[in-house]
């Protein structure tokens, strides 16, 4: 379950030297959030969440105040999920999340992004089969044991959890049970703090990329990446190393 954090944290890192995207990417969920479940984070837990992650990144403190302020207000966008799939360069299967205003826009921008690499965008359920949807938690921590009972006892149906060398814990759980999780393990552990608290695709297996097929991969990510619609790209793709 470590390489569910690391996955994680690789697949973000071209997208954090894109400041202006992740500040849209953070500005655009926390304005969903707060407008679907409150504004309040101390009452809205995943917002809470959201908000620390955003820090985390450094999202300056003017950006999520501007999304709660809008989100505070009446009307606004309407944001909506879309979720693309299909295969990148060197065959690897990608989802990609988006929230749009505009699905028609999304769409074709995405699709293009597939068609310039030489990629396939396909149907619905043409690669998610092939990963497992979980909320991942990753903080500070040894004791797979204790976080365990913690979870059984407050009935949350834990899917993995493991402990890595670099002294992370990591959970994962059905994304419907991520509050869930996240309330027992905050009552449980006071002052933990989460270094991962989302829902992912995590890959069943991996797709070796060959090293003709690195630069277009490449191509293919930082296209994506590029979208303001786009939030998240997963890919069961390895890279030579």
């Amino acid at each position: 379950m470590g390489r569910a954090y690391q996955n994680r944290k690789d697949s973000m890192a071209k997208t954090s030297d894109m400041k202006a995207k992740v500040y849209s990417r953070y500005g655009r969920e926390i304005y969903m959030c707060a407008k679907t479940g409150g504004t309040d984070p101390s009452g809205n837990l995943t917002l809470r969440g959201l908000m620390d992650r955003a820090k985390k990144e450094q999202v300056p403190s003017h950006v999520i105040e501007k999304a709660l302020d809008k989100a505070k207000g009446a009307g606004g966008e309407d944001f909506n999920p879309a979720r693309y799939e299909g295969f990148g360069p060197g065959n690897c299967m990608v989802i990609v999340e988006c929230l749009t205003d505009n699905p028609n826009r999304t769409f074709g921008d995405v699709r293009q992004c597939f068609t310039k690499t030489k990629s396939k965008i396909g149907t619905p359920g043409v690669a998610s089969h092939m990963f497992d949807h979980a909320a991942v938690f990753a903080f500070a921590g040894q004791d797979e044991d204790a976080v365990l009972d913690v979870l059984m006892e407050a009935d949350v149906d834990v899917m993995d959890i493991e402990a890595d060398e670099d002294g992370m814990l990591s959970v994962m759980v059905p994304p419907n049970e991520q509050h869930k999780a996240r309330v027992a393990l905050n009552d449980a552990f006071e002052g933990i703090d989460f270094e991962m608290d989302e829902v992912q695709f995590l890959p069943k297996g991996e797709t070796p990329i060959a090293e003709e097929d690195v630069e277009m991969f490449n191509k293919f990510i930082d296209m994506l990446n590029f979208l303001d619609d786009v939030q998240h790209v997963f890919t069961d793709a390895k890279l030579p190393e």
